[in-house]
């Protein structure tokens, strides 16, 4: 049988994020003086919320009201630039067409601060999310389980009846620290055999196996 919620991360998984991310990154460093990073290296610095990639990005060494700095300037300016080179993943439109037509109730967790993350959801994907939920100042980020929980509360959905779809380690223990289902998308930002190291129990790489996992 299938699930009756299926619960998406963002960054990496329906989304392709990554330049975005990269350019609003580089105007923060910019702006304090800092060194910029490259497109890989900001890869590897997402997926634990806003305030760790910034952390992640400034030099080492960095005081902490340094690190504030920056990352509130990061905040407004990847809100305003955070639709200019975002593209939704292909097949991921169809693939949540056809779950909405199965019935199964739809929503976005998100390390992503609420605001870009209901804004961009809107944007690439009108009408298609039951609830989406981002980072909020005094709510813990993912792994914690309090976004995904709040969210199954909010679809009615049972932990053993819903499936936690993301591209990374934080995800899978995301859905661990949940009891969730876990399925690992292998064409975002780390690499299938970084997610099987990092305990992934299923791993698909295309819309149609995503929604074999989801659907069967």
């Amino acid at each position: 049988m299938g699930y009756k919620a299926a619960i998406f991360d963002m960054d990496g998984t329906i989304l392709d994020t990554l330049e975005d991310l990269t350019d609003s990154v580089n105007a923060a460093l910019r702006w304090a003086g800092y060194p910029e990073r490259t497109l890989d290296e900001v890869r590897s610095f997402v997926g634990n919320g806003a305030l760790k990639l910034v952390e992640r990005a400034v030099p080492a060494g960095t005081g902490a009201a340094d690190i504030r700095r920056v990352l509130d300037f990061y905040r407004p300016y990847y809100q305003e630039h955070a639709e200019e080179k975002t593209r939704p993943y292909p097949g991921i439109p169809e693939a949540l067409s056809a779950l909405r037509a199965a019935g199964v109730k739809l929503a976005v967790v998100s390390n992503k601060p609420h605001g870009a993350t209901v804004k961009l959801a809107a944007r690439y994907f009108p009408g298609a999310f039951d609830a989406v939920l981002g980072a909020r100042d005094g709510v813990p980020v993912k792994p914690a389980p309090d976004l995904l929980e709040a969210v199954m509360g909010s679809l009615g959905a049972a932990p053993e009846e819903t499936a936690y779809i993301g591209d990374s380690d934080v995800d899978i223990e995301t859905a661990k620290n949940t009891g969730t289902a876990c399925v690992s998308v292998a064409w975002g930002f780390r690499s299938e055999g970084f997610l099987r190291e990092h305990g992934a129990d299923l791993t698909v790489r295309n819309g149609e196996e995503l929604l074999a996992a989801l659907l069967a």
